[in-house]
């Protein structure tokens, strides 16, 4: 089986996953039109064999950055192709035709896309090809953070996403099949109810935005990198599990109000206003990086420092 695979799309997350995928030994092939894409692969090659140096890996464990000049060189040849291009519903479609016609017969044919779904991407291929096409949803870095959600349509084949679970293990990430098709996946609907709490509780005075993030991250953040929502839920009924949660906690949960949420931008600017005053007009790379250090070290306390 062929060890090459195929990113498309250099942007951060087609960059992060090309770094993920070469550090797991396979060699990459980049494609993007933009026109400083030599000098991107040449930093990702760097970035990858700092790493493995770092990681006192040897150069036959990890593999190879590569500038492809199209579309069709990018997929030749390949196993597995990764399009992390822009959330445009008219184009994925007539890229995707171009993997159909350049690729393998056998090459999984995997989108980054969060909004856009395989059954619409695969929509004028033929059946083989579009057997072929299935959602690989990261979360932002894919190379740092494990999950991927894989996301079939009604014409994928169980092949495809057998395959595309046993690619994305290959490189350490924690795959999660979806049973159907739904806008927003997983990850992000959560985040979304979530998002939307926070806000009104910051509009309605309950809170400021800092005082939020302390909560999040001393309280729940804290506990759902240990565990999920359905296991804490488990704990918390102690003996009786779930079922105690849900008859001791559950009616009053169930009792709690919404309060009222205005997404407008007019709506939203207090919130602006108290994040910028928060952490800046813009997020800084020192925030990133301490960020994404606590990350590591999360990962690494969970065994999956890899």
């Amino acid at each position: 089986m062929s060890s090459t695979v195929a990113v498309i799309g250099a942007g951060t997350i087609g960059r992060s996953f090309a770094f993920l995928f070469a550090r797991s030994g396979y060699t990459v092939r980049v494609f993007d039109p933009r026109s400083d894409l030599a000098e991107v692969v040449a930093g990702l090659q760097a970035d990858v064999t700092a790493d493995a140096s770092a990681r006192n890996e040897l150069g036959s464990q990890v593999g190879a950055v590569e500038v492809a000049d199209t579309v069709e060189a990018a997929v030749d040849g390949v196993v597995f192709v990764q399009e992390s291009g822009p959330e445009d519903a008219e184009a994925k479609p007539k890229l995707f035709a171009q993997f159909a016609e350049a690729a393998p017969t056998e090459a999984v044919f995997a989108t980054s896309s969060s909004t856009i779904p395989a059954s619409l991407i695969a929509t004028a291929l033929e059946p083989e090809a579009a057997a072929r096409v299935i959602v690989g949803h990261p979360f932002n870095p894919p190379h740092l953070m494990p999950l991927v959600e894989v996301v079939p349509s009604p014409q994928t084949s169980g092949q495809t996403v057998e395959a595309t679970v046993e690619f994305y293990r290959s490189c350490g990430r924690e795959p999660v099949v979806l049973g159907r098709e739904i806008r927003g996946f997983v990850g992000n609907r959560l985040q979304n109810a979530l998002m939307k709490e926070a806000i009104s509780l910051v509009q309605n005075g309950i809170v400021t935005v800092d005082q939020l993030d302390t909560v999040m991250k001393n309280s729940l953040g804290l506990r759902w990198a240990a565990i999920g929502q359905f296991e804490g839920m488990h704990f918390g009924g102690g003996e009786a599990g779930i079922r105690g949660f849900m008859d001791h906690i559950g009616p009053a949960f169930a009792a709690i109000e919404d309060l009222p949420v205005d997404l407008d931008p007019a709506g939203m600017e207090d919130v602006f206003e108290q994040v910028e005053e928060a952490y800046g007009p813009t997020p800084t790379p020192q925030a990133a990086a301490a960020r994404d250090r606590i990350q590591k070290a999360v990962l690494e306390a969970r065994g999956q420092g890899r």
